[in-house]
């Protein structure tokens, strides 16, 4: 999440994060979004500069990034765990 500052890495990942709840049908609390989407934003962000050398900026593009990334990590959590 670079250029955006903390303050925007916390509020993009807290929107994020309850996006991909939303989407992923789970139930966390705010602490828990916040986290999931900043470290699905720091995740996906690593995936496509490493595949394209190049990821979105600006706001709305880390926000698809991170709601992917929050996707993705919710996953690969339940594909460990297995479904609850």
């Amino acid at each position: 999440m670079e250029g955006i500052g903390w303050i925007g890495a916390i509020i993009i990942g807290g929107i994020a994060g309850w996006i991909a709840e939303k989407i992923m049908k789970t139930d966390h609390n705010l602490l828990m979004n916040i986290i999931m989407g900043i470290l699905g934003a720091l995740i996906a962000n690593a995936i496509l500069v490493f595949v394209f050398g190049n990821t979105l900026g600006g706001w709305i593009g880390q926000l698809i990034v991170a709601v992917v990334g929050a996707c993705l990590l919710i996953w690969i959590v339940r594909a460990i765990r297995g479904r609850s």
